[in-house]
């Protein structure tokens, strides 16, 4: 694992302990998890692309 990709994991993390205190607040602001639940995602499908791209470029 590279720099990239551990910060890219790193801020997944940090965005997965974002997610759960929000879901966990008496009133949740649907917004916020809907932007943050993106972001999450959006990382985690450059993170495959990322790795995948290495795989495919050792195989």
């Amino acid at each position: 694992m590279n720099s990239i990709t551990y910060r890219m994991a790193l801020a997944h993390s940090k965005l997965d302990a974002e997610i759960s205190r929000e879901q966990k607040r008496r009133i949740p602001d649907s917004w916020r998890l809907l932007r943050l639940k993106k972001l999450r995602l959006a990382i985690k499908d450059r993170m495959h692309r990322l790795i995948g791209s290495r795989l495919q470029g050792t195989a």
